[in-house]
């Protein structure tokens, strides 16, 4: 059959946009109607249900064991700690339930979801890591989440992976001893840099390659010893190194200053797109065929995602995938195969509608289950009967309009401002309201700050800073959930010492957004390179408004190559 573009309007924000010719072929094989969101409002809708930072003081409902949890102490979830939830005292198919055919699917999906205990966190394989999320295989990791075998390092998120002695990363992948970085590869000793690979002893890069002994440049290719883009002899770099006093904030605050404003004079290529086939998105890697895909890497055939890594293939709007995803739609944190309208699937297949479900098959509408399968609202079903009730459920949310979309933001288990939503499409408690998301009243922290911000030290003082709880530069006026105050953990001080850095002024929150808005947004605007003279055109993350020097790949390579 031969498929053509067709117009559509958003059912959510009312506006117009397409669904591509290709689009229809893959929904035709999967079995599945076509979309009836917009691309921006289905991904708001996915990072509603992922709340990776926002956690919460409450006790596990089996134990009255006190623990941190993703679930807010006055939220209608049960909640059970890891390893309790994980352990064999307790059957989640006992909260097996019929089907209902009078009622809507959606409904009573969110009854079993109230009434199913939850972990306190999602992990695996952790070890001495009680303060992550959302992870696998982490050892001795401290505040972090969204990561994959990451080992002695704090406050990671965004999709690290194979990253050991880091502290304040976003999806940057086999990192070491390295700080403060965003979306940067292979690199060691790097500090404050983005968009970077194969980079060693160097602070504040931004888009460089195997560079080393570098500070303050961009764009840079297999150069060393330089600083802003100007060459030095190897005794020269490291006295003006010296000069620097990058061991003081003030001389970081001094270096950043003339960065930024070297970055706006270097061109950009329209998006970060390398070692990719038929792509359009931004920070795709080793990728082919991909359409409006962001964080893509090492994957094929993949539209309209988010975070897509690891030999995947065939990913329809997913937010988050890894490891050999495969034949998925509309999907968030998944790591299986042949999966539509589902969270948090790790291992399996042929799985619909189902949340916090490990290593399961042929399954629908299910929470929480383990190695289970024909199951239907964690009920046991043989192959046959679990086939036909399967295609009755289904028909019937035809009908309703229920099939072939995730699941309401209404029924999130999360405040929108406590999501990974809000870090991309930051909205107030009125405009979440309006477009139907939920929204947290957060506790308010009142801690009694013993070190005023204005009063840290310029460069890193002695150990009794473990003491002093310290105020956060943005002391709340902002909108990363700052708590207002901080303290410095062992681990993070010794990193400091290690590398002669001064102590951060902002909360582990307020730093992590600061590292969220240096990044390009999730969305895409058709515009011409910007050399003169040139007439190509290409889809990229920079609004026409931006100030960058926006190049195509040809005109890109002629200027940095």
């Amino acid at each position: 059959m031969e498929y053509k573009n067709e117009n559509k309007i958003c059912q959510n924000c009312k506006k117009d946009f397409t669904i591509e010719s290709e689009d229809f072929s893959f929904y035709e094989k999967i079995k599945v109607p076509p979309p009836t969101f917009c691309f921006e409002c289905r991904m708001k809708r996915r990072m509603a249900w992922r709340n990776e930072r926002s956690w919460h003081r409450r006790v596990c409902d089996a134990t009255g064991k006190p623990m941190l949890s993703i679930f807010r102490p006055d939220a209608p979830y049960k909640v059970y700690e890891q390893a309790y939830f994980r352990s064999d005292a307790w059957d989640p198919m006992s909260f097996g339930r019929e089907y209902d055919f009078t009622r809507p699917f959606f409904e009573q999906f969110d009854e079993l979801l109230k009434a199913v205990p939850h972990p306190n966190v999602v992990t695996r394989n952790g070890v001495n890591s009680e303060y992550t999320n959302y992870c696998t295989d982490a050892k001795n990791v401290y505040w972090s989440a969204g990561f994959v075998r990451v080992e002695d390092s704090s406050y990671v998120f965004g999709a690290v992976t194979d990253t050991k002695f880091s502290v304040d990363l976003y999806g940057s992948n086999f990192a070491e001893y390295c700080y403060e970085l965003i979306d940067c590869v292979k690199s060691y000793n790097l500090f404050f840099s983005q968009n970077c690979e194969g980079c060693v002893d160097s602070y504040y890069l931004y888009d460089c390659r195997n560079c080393n002994n570098c500070i303050g440049c961009v764009g840079l290719r297999s150069q060393s010893y330089c600083i802003f883009n100007e060459q030095y002899s190897k005794e020269e770099y490291f006295k003006k190194l010296e000069e620097l006093k990058l061991n003081s904030r003030a001389g970081l605050s001094n270096t950043q200053e003339k960065f930024e404003e070297l970055k706006l004079k270097v061109p950009r290529k329209y998006a970060v797109i390398t070692k990719a086939e038929k792509a359009i998105g931004d920070d795709v890697l080793n990728a082919r065929f991909v359409n409006q895909g962001f964080y893509v890497r090492d994957s094929e055939n993949v539209r309209y995602s988010f975070r897509v890594w690891g030999n995947c293939k065939d990913i329809y709007d997913g937010t988050i995938a890894w490891d050999g995803a495969e034949l998925c739609y509309d999907t968030h944190s998944v790591e299986a195969q042949r999966v539509n309208f589902s969270s948090l699937i790790w291992g399996g297949f042929d799985i619909e509608y189902s949340y916090n479900c490990f290593d399961c098959n042929n399954i629908f509408g299910c929470i929480g289950l383990r190695n289970k399968s024909y199951c239907i609202f964690n009920k046991q079903y043989s192959k046959e009967d679990y086939l036909k009730l399967r295609k009755e459920i289904v028909d019937q949310m035809l009908k309703l309009g229920e099939y072939g979309e995730f699941f309401p933001a209404k029924y999130s288990p999360f405040g929108y401002n406590e999501t990974q939503a809000q870090d991309y499409f930051p909205l107030d408690s009125e405009r979440a309201g309006a477009e139907g998301f939920n929204w947290a009243v957060l506790e308010e922290k009142n801690y009694d700050i013993t070190l005023k911000n204005s009063a840290i030290p310029d460069i890193l003082p002695d150990l009794g800073i473990l003491e002093q709880v310290i105020e956060c530069g943005h002391g709340g006026k902002c909108d990363d959930n700052c708590p207002r105050a901080f303290k410095i953990t062992l681990f993070e001080y010794n990193f400091y010492k290690k590398f002669n850095l001064p102590l951060p002024t902002l909360c582990p929150f307020c730093r992590h957004g600061e590292r969220v808005r240096k990044k390009n947004p999730l969305k895409l605007w058709h515009r011409q390179c910007m050399n003169s003279g040139c007439q190509n055109e290409f889809e990229t993350p920079y609004s026409p408004e931006r100030p960058e020097k926006v190049y195509c790949e040809s005109c890109y390579n002629k200027e940095v190559y």
